[in-house]
Formats: C-alpha cells, structure tokens, sequence
C-alpha cells in the first residue's frame, strides 16, 4: 500500500487515523505492519465498507476536507472499498541498522551469507551494490537499464537490500548507507 508524503505526515502527527482505498484484494492485513519511508504503521484492521459509510468525520479521519473530497479521490478506481485503521507503530528499524558503519569480522560474515543466499538463483547483489555505489541519486530505469534488468524486478531487489540496512532511498535513486559503504568495502570484489 503506497501512502503519500501528506497522509505519513498526518499519520505520524495522528490527524489521520484511517485509510480508504479501492482493491481487488487488499494489499494489507489486519494485525500485519506496514514499513513507510521513514516509520513502521501498525495496520489495526482493514474493514470492506460502503460508499455510504463514508461520512464527514471518516473522510476527516482519513486526511479529507469532506465526504464529497475523500470520494472524488476513488472515483475511476476499480475495486472494493475498504477502511484501514492503522496508526503510527514506531520508527524504521532501518534506520538505525544502516547507520551502523562499524561493522566487526562476525557481521561482516553474517551479511556476505544473507547476500549469498540472495544470489542463489542469480548472483546480482554484488553488481547492484557497486551500481548504486558508482551512481547515487540515479533514477531506478537508467540503473536497471545498466544492469540489462527490467525496473520493477530491480527495485524489488533494491528493497531487499534496503531490509538489511544497505541501501537507502533518496527523493530520486538510491545510495549505500554507511552499513552499506563499510560492508563493500570489506567484501571481495564479486
């Protein structure tokens, strides 16, 4: 579920307290959590409602001047309605994982495995990590293009990079964290 900058503002300030969304299937559970860009939500329940749920004070609740506004902003989407109540869990643990730019032989052992079971199939963690080192602030397409890669597979293997505090996200691109920078410089060239 994709949030934009203003509804993780009001989440984090708790003037908003809902989400409303149209789906096939929704892309969230109820007790799961939700990892934002810089905080983790808490996804409380996702309820199907219908329009006629929707009132002033669920629209207010869910970041809208109005009824009329929060419809108008599902209008021409296809799906169910539904209601995720959700709040503010915490920070990213990412955060503070991929400043850790002190890393001791043990970790470094640790994360050289994580990567080598990431490059089971495929070794591309290597190549990834040296990319983004080599070009920070570039636009996903121009580095999956590099790669040979199509955009939405690489930016899903940037994700998964970013779960183990390697790389960060800028407002275009990406670049190594501190934790990244340290681990590439004591692994071997791959």
């Amino acid at each position: 579920m994709l949030l934009d900058r203003r509804t993780l503002a009001g989440i984090a300030e708790g003037s908003i307290t809902r989400v409303l969304r149209r789906w096939r299937r929704p892309s969230v559970r109820s007790g799961g959590s939700l990892m934002t860009a810089a905080d983790v939500l808490a996804i409380e329940a996702v309820e199907p409602i219908g329009e006629a749920e929707i009132d002033d004070a669920a629209a207010k609740a869910a970041g809208f001047a109005s009824r009329e506004a929060a419809l108008a902003s599902l209008a021409g989407r296809e799906g169910d309605l539904y209601r995720i109540r959700l709040h503010l869990a915490g920070p990213d643990p990412r955060l503070a994982l991929r400043e850790a730019s002190e890393l001791g032989d043990e970790e470094v052992g640790v994360l050289a495995a994580r990567l080598g079971r990431l490059d089971a199939r495929r070794p591309w963690t290597g190549a990834t990590l040296a990319l983004i080192a080599a070009h920070p602030g570039r636009r996903a397409p121009e580095l999956a293009a590099l790669l040979g890669r199509e955009t939405l597979a690489f930016k899903q293997d940037v994700r998964k990079l970013k779960a183990l505090g390697l790389t960060e996200s800028l407002e275009v691109g990406y670049r190594l964290s501190p934790r990244g920078e340290a681990l590439l410089s004591k692994l071997p060239p791959r």
